[in-house]
């Protein structure tokens, strides 16, 4: 169906990731070692060669209806727990898709690849032989269709997912302040390090800026107290895969005022997202990113607001301490078809809540199976450009 030529590929990436990293070029090693790490971590790193693929071999992008808001980078490193809180105030940890940065309206069956793409090379690396992977994606695919077209809710997460939580639960806010500050009197400043670099002084008065403008948006009636959010320190972040090369500032504020009940905040860049020219986006990039988030989560993380910097459209969301991620090579084997059907049903759930047209009939096997076959094509062309990648790079 589809005569890549990886080399190609390879190529293009590398020069979208040297523009991307153009500003802040120490961190182009950093994101090819992290692009490096595994063809799962290649896909990670490169939303835009998929949409690419799409584009220049339509057959891999069809399939059935569906339409709405899209994850846009959906695969497996993009569910995760966070703390969030109702309209009423009440506060829940839960676990979900966590990343709306390369959101887009289009059809449904774009993220379905994509995601079960990332099934199947993130499986591989957990130690899933072909067939398993494989076996993996009707899993994922049974749980996806069960919600979106039949409305059906899991009754229960996985025991992983269910371990997560728990685990998160039980952190406080000082277990985050001492992992990413560290206390100089009777302050507290960001670690400068491999997550924190000192941030550029000219950028600095701006940053301040942006943060007061993001409060102002956030909080337009001044029904909170803003001494919360008087800034205490402010730092270049170095974070994310795809994301990585971008202007991203973390914020330390007072919070509450005792020195560890300080908050942190992230303020990141965000762009053209990489499915633009399949389907364009019109809405300014960090508004479209909250526009998702909003449509597609029931309750959306905490704090989630936007604002503006030299120009630069920016996506700020408070941290908390109960964010966390999967460790899936601690997920028994014989646990993965059950995550990957509930992960499914997340996905399945985040569309059905963005849709903008449900499917007009049930998505039927032959259709699944053709999902399935062009995840595995994409997979292949993936993981050649990955290798054809690694071949450039230097010897360690």
């Amino acid at each position: 169906m589809v005569a890549p030529d990886p080399v190609r590929y390879a190529d293009r990436q590398l020069t979208r990731d040297v523009a991307a990293t153009k500003s802040f070029p120490l961190l182009l090693p950093r994101k090819l070692t992290r692009m490096a790490a595994s063809p799962f971590g290649y896909l990670r790193g490169a939303a835009p060669l998929y949409y690419e693929l799409l584009a220049e071999h339509p057959e891999l992008a069809e399939g059935p209806s569906g339409e709405g808001w899209l994850v846009g980078d959906a695969h497996l490193e993009n569910f995760g727990a966070f703390r969030t809180a109702d309209k009423d105030g009440a506060e829940a940890v839960v676990f979900d898709v966590n990343d709306f940065d390369e959101s887009v309206i289009g059809p449904f069956r774009w993220d379905v690849v994509r995601l079960l793409t990332s099934v199947i090379l993130g499986g591989r690396g957990l130690g899933s032989n072909g067939q398993q992977s494989v076996q993996l994606c009707h899993s994922l695919l049974d749980g996806y269709v069960a919600t979106l077209c039949d409305g059906q809710v899991p009754k229960h997460a996985p025991l992983a997912v269910q371990a997560l939580l728990a685990k998160v639960s039980s952190r406080d806010r000082k277990m985050l302040l001492d992992q990413r500050t560290e206390r100089v009197g009777h302050r507290r400043r960001f670690q400068r390090g491999p997550r924190y670099e000192e941030l550029d002084p000219e950028i600095v008065p701006k940053a301040r800026a942006a943060f007061e403008q993001y409060v102002e948006r956030l909080d337009p009636d001044k029904r909170v107290v803003r001494d919360h959010f008087a800034i205490e320190d402010l730092a270049f972040r170095i974070a994310g895969t795809g994301s990585l090369g971008g202007l991203r500032i973390a914020v330390l504020t007072l919070g509450k005022g005792d020195i560890d009940s300080r908050w942190v905040f992230d303020m990141k860049v965000e762009g053209v997202p990489s499915a633009q020219a399949l389907a364009p986006q019109t809405q300014v990039p960090a508004e479209r990113v909250l526009m998702a988030t909003r449509a597609c989560l029931p309750n959306p993380p905490r704090m989630a607001g936007t604002t503006e910097l030299d120009g630069l459209s920016m996506f700020v969301r408070r941290l908390l301490p109960q964010e966390d991620k999967l460790d899936l090579t601690r997920v028994a084997a014989t646990e993965l078809p059950e995550l990957a059907r509930y992960l499914g049903t997340l996905l399945g759930s985040v569309h059905r809540r963005g849709a903008r047209s449900l499917p007009s009939s049930r998505w039927d096997d032959a259709a699944l199976s053709a999902l399935t076959e062009r995840a595995i094509v994409v997979a292949g062309v993936h993981e050649a450009a990955y290798l054809a990648m690694c071949r450039t790079l230097p010897t360690t």
